[in-house]
This record gives C-alpha cells, structure tokens and sequence, in this order.
C-alpha cells in the first residue's frame, strides 16, 4: 500500500527500546558495536527491537536470542525466516547459559524467565530491558538486589524509565503524513530513536515535571528516555521523521522551510504559538537586555532557557549567584552564567552606590531615608530591578513572581513613573481560547476606576491589542444599552462617549452585557445600530473585580492560555507577573516586554 503503516506494539517498542539502550550505552561508556545482547522472546516485537539495534551498530554476531524452547542456535531446524536470521553459532542452549558476560538483556516475553543469580553472571554495569507487562521478565527490585550497578527499564509506569509506545506513535504519523510519505521505513524508525535520545538529554520542561509530581528529572541511569507528558516530543520527533522520509526517497510533499514547519509544530504544543508569533518574530530580530526580578525562582530559571533557546533578549537576573547556580545544576538546565546571561547579586551590586542614592533621591520626600533606602535596595528584586532599568542597565523588567502586586505596582511606579501624556495606568490580560484572543483590562491596578479613567484605560488598552489583533471593543455592565441606571451602568455609558470623542473610528460600543459582547445577534435584540460589529475582543469592566474574576473563571472553563498581566502606560518597559505565572507565560511576557523596549528605542530616537 502506498501509505504509511505501522504496527504500534512492534515498532513503536522497537524505537523506545532502541533510544533507551542507546542512551543506557552512552551513561556506561560502551560501544554498541563492541557489546554482546541476549534476548527472551522472539515474536514481532522482539525481532522488530533487535532489526533496529542492528541499524544503530549492533553486530548480529553479538545476539543470542531465546524463545520458549531456549536459544535459537544455528542447527536447530524449523526455524521461520525471521528466527533463522538470528540463528547463532554457539554452544549456549538455555537463556541462563547465554547471559553470563551479556551487556544487554531485552526480554519481550513472560514473567520472571530472568532471575538475580542471572542477573549477577553479567558482565559490569548491565542494561536490563525486562519489557514483559504487566509483570516483567524480573522485578526492578531483584534485578538491583543482584547487581546494584544495572540499568533497568520496564513497560510499567510505576517504574523508572517506562518504554511507553506513545512516546513515538502518534509524533512519527505527524511527521509521515506532514510529507505524504508513501512508508514507514527504517530510515525513519532510526531518525525517530536518535531524536528520542537527544531529547532525553535536554533540560526537562516545566510541563514534564509537574505532569510526574514536580520530582526532579535529570538524565540519568533513571531518566534514559522523556516521559509521555513531556510537550517536545511534537517539536522534535515530527521534523526528524519528515527529515529522514524527505532524505530516504518517500516523500510525496517534501517540506521547503523547516524553520515554518517547527513554527506550525510550536503552535500545536502551545496554543498561544499564532497569536504571539508575530511579537516572538519582532523580538528575535532586536534582542533587547530584559531584567528578570526573583530569578532564583525554578519557573523562572526554566523560561530563561526558553529565552535563550529562542534567543528572545538578553537576560539578566536579579538574584544570589551562587542559589541560582544550583538552582540550575538541580534542574539540569545549560544555561550558564556570564554566558548566556548577567547575574546581579544583591550582595555584590556593581551599582548598589548609584541605585540606593536614586532610590532616595525620588522617594526621600516621601519618607524614605538613607537607612531605609539602602535596606530596600538591599533585599527588593523589584527595587532593584526598576532602579537598573531606570538607569538604563537594561532595557525591559519582568517581576512578580512572589510577593503581592500592590507592592510591585507601588514600586514600579514610584521608581519607573507613567508615560508623558497618561493620567491612569492598568494592567491587562490576554486569553487566548479556541474562539481567538480575549483581552480583559483593567485586572489588577484599578479598583473602581472613574469614567474618565476608564477611557484612558481603554485608549491604552486598545494601543496594545493593536499589537495582536484589530481591537473590537465592548464596556461591559449588568445594563444593555441604558437599561439600568445604575452607577455603575452610568459611569460606563459616560466612559464611552469619552472615549469616542478622543478616537471617533474605535470600534467600540457599551454598556453592554457580556453575552451580548460576545454575539452580535444578542446584542441586535436590545440595540440595532450598534458601532460593534461581530465579538468583542477587546473587554473594559467597571471595576477590577469584575475584570479579575472573569478572566480567571474563563481561564478554567475555557482552558484558555493566559498571557500577562500587560502592565500598560508606564514610562518603560516593565511587567508585573503574577504568582501563578508559568514558565510559558514568562516567557511570552519576555517577548511582549522585549518588542515594547524595541518600540521605547525607537521612540526616543524620534524624539
């Protein structure tokens, strides 16, 4: 048939198999082509593993294989095809003669054929694949008893390095059917092990660990290959498999731009990858130097590898240099110090001198003396996050993580200040859902703004959405169209004629409901002429309670990807995050905060 098929339980475990001896042969020092295997089990699994081994280096000479008559030796007769090709030249008759001296076991067939007094005839550091389920050829726990120095994998999920077939099926028809490939062949069965391998090696995802109880997962005798939950499998194993298919003949749709073709895989793991692809493509091509408060913190640490390995800006990290670095070294990431970053010590601040004495020349009317200036620049990220970008030490700030928000929007606007011309800053989150992005303003800095504050709330907002969408904009309230005359209903009806005498094109429209926001046929039943046409993107609240809770109610039912805070109108760059930011939002935030540093520098050449 000219279409890919694919039996999940023999090649599926064939290529889980195959990276994980692999990566078990690279942790002991041994050479695939050098070591002796002996397997149990002969059926379509077993042979397809040991084909796959045999495309990797193995030399058939080095197998032994048993099945339930005991080894399949050259002479023995009545062997099909398959079996007689794995037929050896040796005087091992029963699988406990064949192991003595073997490196690998692979054992696709019954409960406990492999026992500790085998286990211990091995030869130093063993590799034990005891892949029977749901009890293996021998326990873990016997297999260590024997020798403590093996490698052990199992088809089970309650033990270290589970062989799971879903770590490739479903990633290598991607990439199959993303090139028309007519087969499945071994070219990229092989290119499918080797990306598995390679990513066992990477730095683990923040999703990956805390799918596995926020355990800390490291390339190791039990960690050889990623577990299902870990999000790269669709970034890397796709490409591979297309790669190989395109190289080995079988594509029907070879790809032209690899680089689009991992963007569209991006935007499959993340669902924020098509609306924030245009703020990632801008902030790649001008970095710009973006201070990270509370960079001790592990979400934080994950992201800026992320930062690095997109090469979105230029990080520096406010934090102990010593914690960070065994921050890394726990969570086995490459970043390195000097490197791929700046570490400003609070303890050793090159410019603790010139940000202490800023600090207390804008806020020593306020209360704020030299003792308490120096403390506060001493022991707040944020303090001296905001003083470093106030002077021009970098260029964009992320902070937040811990603490709460009032604390860091009082500092930053003591220290940062507003933008020329803006009376009201907000703050302002984008979810993007299965329906496209919505934007709720103001969150989390106003909390019963006026009418007025409202339309410059909404002016900004609508500066920022620009960004991502063409902005559509409700004012919401319990009241459609007047019909309430509640204060609440009054300040957002008043809001909007503000608001349209400042920019008479918005689309924009209110008071209004929230389903009538959302469906223009619910709104045409109160109010035929609205200025509104289709959803609204873009929604203004009343107050910061009804913004706060909506966006956070439909985050969960939608299951929506929520991007920011968006800390709007403030004299430079700065964004406050919240405590349940992920590394994925800080990460998006980087981008959002690197193209806002690109759009200041270009404003003060302007000017």
């Amino acid at each position: 048939m000219k279409i890919p098929v694919f039996h999940d339980d023999q090649h599926g475990t064939a290529i889980i198999t195959a990276a994980a001896v692999l990566n078990a042969l690279s942790l002991v020092d041994k050479n695939i082509a050098e070591v002796r295997v002996v397997t149990s089990g002969a059926g379509a699994a077993g042979i397809a593993c040991l084909d796959l081994l045999l495309g990797l280096g193995l030399q058939r000479k080095n197998v032994i294989v048993c099945d339930s008559q005991g080894v399949i030796h050259q002479g023995r007769g009545k062997l099909d095809a398959e079996k007689a090709a794995y037929a050896a030249d040796t005087p091992a008759r029963t699988l406990s003669e064949a192991i003595v001296g073997a490196d690998v076991f692979l054992g696709l067939s019954k409960a406990g054929v492999l026992t500790g007094e085998m286990v211990k005839t091995m030869a130093d550091k063993p590799i034990i694949m005891a892949l029977a389920n749901p009890v293996p050829e021998i326990m873990p726990e016997e297999a260590k008893a024997a020798r403590p120095d093996a490698i052990i994998g199992t088809g089970r999920s309650d033990y270290p390095n589970q062989v799971n077939n879903v770590l490739c099926f479903p990633y290598i028809f991607r990439g199959a059917l993303d090139v028309g490939a007519t087969t499945i062949n071994k070219a990229m069965q092989l290119a499918c092990v080797r990306a598995l391998a390679d990513l066992a090696r990477e730095p683990h995802s923040q999703e990956e660990t805390a799918a596995y109880g926020d355990q800390p997962i490291t390339f190791g005798p039990e960690y050889l290959i990623p577990k299902p939950f870990e999000p790269r499998l669709l970034l890397t194993l796709p490409l591979a498999v297309a790669k190989a298919a395109m190289d080995s003949g079988v594509a029907t749709r070879p790809i032209q731009d690899f680089a689009a073709y991992h963007t569209t895989l991006s935007q499959r793991v993340y669902r924020s990858g098509q609306i924030m692809r245009p703020i990632f493509v801008r902030a790649k091509a001008d970095r710009k130097r973006v201070i990270y408060a509370q960079a001790e913190e592990e979400r934080m640490l994950w992201a800026i590898q992320g930062v690095v390995d997109d090469g979105l800006a230029t990080p520096v990290l406010i934090g102990r240099r010593g914690r960070i670095e065994q921050r890394i070294a726990e969570l086995g990431l490459r970043i390195c110090p000097d490197r791929d970053f700046e570490v400003i010590d609070p303890q050793n601040n090159p410019y603790y001198e010139e940000c202490w004495q800023e600090y207390h020349q804008l806020r020593g009317r306020y209360g704020v003396d030299p003792n308490k200036a120096r403390v506060r620049v001493n022991t707040r990220a944020t303090v001296i996050g905001a003083l470093l970008l106030r002077l021009g030490y970098g260029d964009a700030l992320l902070c937040g993580l811990i603490g709460g928000y009032p604390d860091h929007i009082n500092y930053i606007l003591d220290i940062i200040g507003l933008r020329e011309g803006v009376k009201t800053p907000a703050a302002m989150n984008m979810l993007i859902t299965s329906h496209g992005p919505l934007f709720f303003c103001d969150t989390d800095i106003n909390a019963d703004p006026t009418a007025e504050e409202i339309a410059d709330i909404t002016l900004l907002a609508v500066e920022e959405v620009g960004r991502f969408v063409a902005p559509k904009v409700a004012l919401l309230s319990y009241s459609s169209f007047g019909s309430h005359k509640s204060p609440q209903a009054r300040k957002m009806a008043e809001a909007l004629q503000l608001v349209r005498q400042r920019a008479p094109d918005l689309e924009i429209d209110g008071e209004m409901r929230g389903d009538a926001a959302l469906s223009e046929e619910l709104r045409n039943r109160t109010f035929l002429h609205s200025r509104l046409k289709g959803a609204a993107n873009l929604l203004i609240m009343p107050n910061a309670d009804a913004a706060n809770i909506s966006h956070n109610l439909l985050k969960e039912v939608t299951n929506g990807i929520s991007v920011g805070p968006i800390t709007l109108g403030l004299a430079k760059p700065a964004h406050i995050l919240t405590r349940s930011a992920t590394a994925r939002r800080i990460i998006n935030m980087t981008a959002i905060a690197t193209v806002d540093a690109q759009e200041y520098a270009l404003h003060l050449r302007k000017t």
